[in-house]
């Protein structure tokens, strides 16, 4: 059981990590992009491409991902983020629902269908681990993300509390037009938060192709086991998706012990029910109803 927590808690890093993007663009622009997921397996490739045809190391292969994503962050608000939100709130969604079409057969056209790792290119690191006290084992890997969540969503707090362009972040993101009042530039602080977001997913597409095989069209669940942890932790909350990403990890690995299958109902068990309390918290007319009924009933 002791093993189950801590693998579990480890998992939970990896779905921080890429649930970090969702929940900073939610917070700062109240936009969900749906094309998260697509976007990182873009940088799991581009980081793919830099080893397997010119030898880079995964690790030195980031330096030149990241800042691409940063680029592909800037050029999404610019045209499609920014156009989009001139219409109404779903707009965005759908934009972005359409963008993750594009990406997904552009890769699959491209590539093909066939899994690709970054673990061939990692050496020891892709099995290596830690022997702990009661036979139980630590992948270094699993142990260098979760520290990296904590390391970006410290980092990304630090930043929106303590730096200017943080603190302007976070005004544009209460109130854009008072913003404008005292000289922020609205838009161009959207294309930063955007460029930002997106080098937490190239990160997490970098995390991916480490720990597991990816193919085009390996965004979907990504994108979904994102949106989870955000709305475990709640959305908006950078410290909140540390532990929507772990609560989710324990929820799959304690699942995965009770049925075969049990790993993803697990997790969708907790979320769904986090989402229903959320939705209708103790004290609404909704349960209270209910509550009658089922007082009537019996």
């Amino acid at each position: 059981m002791i093993d189950t927590l801590i693998q579990g808690t480890l998992l939970g890093g990896y779905y921080a990590v890429i649930a970090c993007g969702l929940s900073f663009m939610f917070s700062v622009m109240r936009i969900i992009n749906l094309a998260h997921g697509s976007l990182a397996i873009v940088a799991a490739y581009g980081l793919w491409l830099l080893a397997d045809r010119f030898g880079i190391s995964p690790f030195i292969g980031l330096l030149i991902v990241l800042p691409a994503m940063a680029l592909v962050g800037w050029l999404l608000q610019r045209f499609v983020l920014e156009r989009s939100a001139r219409g109404n709130a779903l707009l965005p969604i759908l934009s972005t629902f359409g963008l993750s079409i594009i990406i997904d057969n552009l890769l699959f056209q491209q590539f093909g269908a066939d899994t690709r790792s970054l673990a061939p290119f990692l050496g020891d690191l892709s099995y290596d681990s830690w022997e702990l006290p009661g036979d139980i084992y630590v992948g270094k890997l699993s142990v260098m993300m979760i520290v990296a969540a904590i390391v970006i969503l410290g980092g990304l707090q630090l930043f929106l509390s303590r730096f200017a362009l943080g603190r302007a972040i976070r005004a544009t993101a209460e109130d854009p037009d008072t913003a404008g009042l005292v000289g922020i530039d609205a838009r161009k602080v959207n294309a930063v938060a955007t460029a930002i977001a997106m080098v937490t997913v190239g990160i997490a597409g970098a995390f991916l192709a480490m720990r597991a095989t990816f193919d085009p069209y390996s965004g979907g669940p990504q994108l979904l086991f994102a949106f989870e942890a955000a709305v475990i932790g709640g959305a908006g909350s950078l410290w909140g998706t540390l532990v929507g990403g772990i609560v989710l990890g324990l929820a799959q690995s304690l699942g995965a012990q009770l049925h075969p299958q049990g790993f993803l109902i697990g997790g969708h068990l907790v979320f769904l029910l986090v989402l229903f309390i959320r939705l209708f918290p103790l004290g609404t007319p909704f349960l209270g109803k209910i509550s009658a009924s089922l007082r009537s009933e019996a």
